[in-house]
């Protein structure tokens, strides 16, 4: 009897030991971030895409993969916060800056996110961000590329892509290397063949900068901007747009559009019978996948700026990693939104798992002295890290651009070839642009 009481009571204090273990080490909790994108609307083609980038990363984040060759499929959660998940709650702004302020609102005020992810449109980052900022709450923008975004010397708002000083510079680049000869596969070609310029952009935020700093490195590079436009993106018909655009007769036409206006700009320019010798457009629309699969061959030898294409891959283990499950996922390969996306959400990851604190305080702490290497990223850049004072602060400023082509494969398939930079071209460019 008193050897059964002995067991008993051995087995009483095992039961409270795991009782006591239980509660001192209760489960990690969800970290909540709250998303904001167009999943609706005129850019709900990038809408889906946006969403689709961020949630492969939170699956990545939240889920060991040791395969894949970056420390947050590693791990299994936010390790330094017990493993904690990340949940994304997703809203739709539709595209109106007014909406995004209020949605921002709900997830700081209602859901209790830690910090906010988005918002693509640069006039509803600026509504978005402005809310963060009134509210002392972490905002990571991964999509939207206005300049002013960042010299507004916001505390609270970080951007890892680059903006369109950034792309549009590049444009400018590679029409300096076409008069080099420096453009795989196509000798030098005279200034003056390429020198007047159109372009038409849609006039919100991003399209109006755009515009305006088209004009800007026009003018620093000795070229000639003959006509520009905006107008607004959920334009039923462009022809009057093209028209004028034509009747200055520009060696090289330039756009800012989103999926809508872009694929009614492409099939507009094919009516009127358009020629010009480039055809170029500031991603979004012009990279969206409906692009491509509407406009089929109607899309070889326009060029697109980009901050991924697959052929990232052949130069880059992860990208061709994360972009096979990407394709597995979606049916098709990431594109510059999704891998933008994607990188955003990587990078909450990263400076939570840093900070091992949800503290605005601490994540903003975490924010401003983090430094991500270029290895860890699917993009091709040399890192992440932001500036944290001047006339940039927030931005990252280890991000870079490419410029891709559309061509046909050997297979027939239309693929996304790297014309600039130069050093990684992996295309001769079709110079100049077949008419249509």
């Amino acid at each position: 009897m008193k050897k059964r009481c002995t067991v008993l009571l051995g087995m009483t204090l095992v039961l409270v030991v795991i009782v006591g273990i239980h509660t001192a080490c209760p489960a990690a909790e969800t970290i909540k971030i709250g998303v904001i994108y167009p999943l609706t609307g005129g850019a709900a083609a990038e809408g889906r895409e946006l969403r689709a980038g961020a949630e492969l990363a939170a699956q990545i984040a939240n889920n060991v993969m040791a395969d894949i060759d970056m420390d947050m499929a590693k791990r299994g959660g936010i390790t330094s916060l017990g493993g904690a998940k990340v949940e994304l709650i997703f809203k739709d702004h539709e595209g109106n800056p007014t909406l995004g302020a209020d949605l921002a609102k709900q997830l700081i005020l209602d859901d209790k996110v830690v910090g906010i992810l988005g918002c693509y449109h640069s006039s509803v980052t600026k509504t978005v961000s402005a809310v963060c900022e009134q509210y002392g709450i972490p905002m990571i923008n991964d999509s939207s590329t206005s300049p002013a975004l960042t010299q507004r010397d916001f505390k609270w708002f970080w951007r890892t892509t680059p903006h369109d000083v950034t792309f549009t510079q590049d444009l400018f680049e590679l029409f300096k290397g076409l008069t080099e000869g420096k453009v795989k596969g196509v000798p030098a070609v005279p200034k003056d063949q390429i020198k007047n310029l159109a372009s038409a952009c849609e006039k919100t935020e991003w399209g109006s900068q755009v515009s305006e700093t088209i004009e800007t490195f026009a003018k620093q590079y000795g070229f000639d901007v003959q006509k520009s436009l905006l107008y607004a993106a959920k334009s039923a018909d462009l022809s009057s747009e093209v028209r004028s655009l034509q009747a200055v007769k520009p060696d090289a036409m330039l756009f800012a559009s989103y999926a809508s206006d872009a694929i009614l700009m492409v099939k507009t320019l094919k009516a009127q019978k358009v020629s010009a010798k480039i055809i170029w457009g500031q991603d979004a629309g012009f990279e969206a996948p409906e692009f491509r699969s509407t406009l089929g061959d109607d899309v070889v030898g326009i060029l697109t700026r980009t901050v991924f294409a697959p052929k990232v891959a052949e130069v880059k283990k992860v990208a061709g990693q994360v972009n096979a499950l990407y394709k597995k996922n979606i049916g098709h390969d990431l594109s510059g939104a999704s891998a933008r996306s994607f990188t955003g959400l990587q990078t909450w990851v990263e400076v939570l798992q840093k900070a091992g604190s949800t503290k605005p305080e601490e994540i903003q702490k975490t924010a401003n002295s983090i430094t991500i290497p270029g290895d860890q990223l699917i993009v091709p850049w040399k890192g992440i890290k932001f500036a944290t004072s001047g006339s940039d602060r927030g931005q990252n400023e280890l991000g870079s651009g490419i410029i891709g082509q559309y061509q046909k494969g050997k297979d027939g398939e239309i693929v996304l070839e790297i014309i600039y930079p130069f050093e990684v071209a992996t295309a001769n460019m079709i110079y100049p642009f077949k008419a249509f």
